[in-house]
C-alpha cells in the first residue's frame, strides 16, 4: 500500500481529479488525512496509468478503423446515389421526349381528320349547290358575298333599293337600267340574275 495526493492519484490512474473524488465518495478508494492534506491509499496492485494509456491507444486505433470503414461506406453510398440520380434524370428526359412525340402524333392525326372533314363538307356542299334550284344557288351566293369581309361592302341591288324611299314603279325602272348596263359597267357585278353594288366605292346617282 502507498499513499499519494489526489493529484498524484489522478496522474497514476490517468484520470481527472474529479474522478478520484468520485471514487473516494463511492468508497472504492480509501483516504486518510495527514497534516490537513487528503492522501489516497493506493494498492500496489492497482492498474497504473501506463496500462491505461496502452488500453486507450488500442481503443483509439479501433475507433480510427471504425471511422475509416464508415467513411468508405459513406463514399460508396454517395457514389450510388449519384448514379441513381443520373439514371432518374435520363428516364425523366426520355419520358418528356416520348410525351412530346405522342403530342405531335395526336396533333397530326387531328389535323388530317380536319382536312378530311373539310374535303367531305366541301364535296357535299358542291353537290348540294349543283343539285339545288337556281334561285337557291343565287340566294346562297348572295349570303356568302355579303357575309365575306374580304369583299368591299357589296350589296345586292334588291337590298340597296329597299333602303331608299322610291316607289315600286321607280324601283322597277332602276332595276331595268342596271340590268341593261350590267355587262358594260364595271361598277355593277352580276352573279346569275342578281346585280351587286358597292356604294362605298362607286357612285350610282346616274342610274338611280
Amino acid at each position: 500500500m502507498s499513499k499519494m495526493s489526489v493529484s498524484d492519484a489522478a496522474a497514476h490512474f490517468g484520470v481527472s481529479k474529479e474522478a478520484i473524488h468520485n471514487r473516494i465518495r463511492r468508497g472504492s478508494l480509501e483516504v486518510v488525512v495527514e497534516n490537513g492534506i487528503k492522501m489516497v491509499t493506493i494498492s500496489t496492485k492497482a492498474t497504473p496509468a501506463k496500462n491505461k494509456v496502452r488500453v486507450s491507444a488500442r481503443s483509439s486505433v479501433h475507433d480510427d478503423r471504425y471511422y475509416k470503414l464508415l467513411e468508405e461506406q459513406n463514399a460508396k453510398l454517395q457514389s450510388r446515389v449519384e448514379v441513381l440520380e443520373g439514371e432518374t434524370r435520363t428516364l425523366r428526359d426520355q419520358k418528356e421526349l416520348m410525351l412530346i412525340e405522342e403530342r405531335k402524333k395526336i396533333e397530326n392525326i387531328y389535323k388530317e381528320k380536319d382536312e378530311q372533314l373539310k374535303n367531305i363538307l366541301s364535296t357535299l356542299s358542291s353537290q348540294f349547290m349543283l343539285s339545288a334550284p337556281k334561285s337557291i344557288q343565287e340566294e346562297t351566293l348572295e349570303v356568302e358575298i355579303e357575309d365575306n369581309d374580304d369583299v368591299d361592302s357589296l350589296i345586292s341591288l334588291k337590298k340597296y333599293l329597299k333602303t331608299t324611299s322610291f316607289s315600286e314603279k321607280k324601283r322597277e325602272k332602276i332595276k331595268a337600267k342596271f340590268k341593261k348596263r350590267a355587262k358594260k359597267d364595271e361598277r355593277i357585278i352580276t352573279i346569275g340574275s342578281k346585280c351587286y353594288l358597292n356604294p362605298t366605292k362607286y357612285d350610282y346617282s346616274d342610274l338611280v
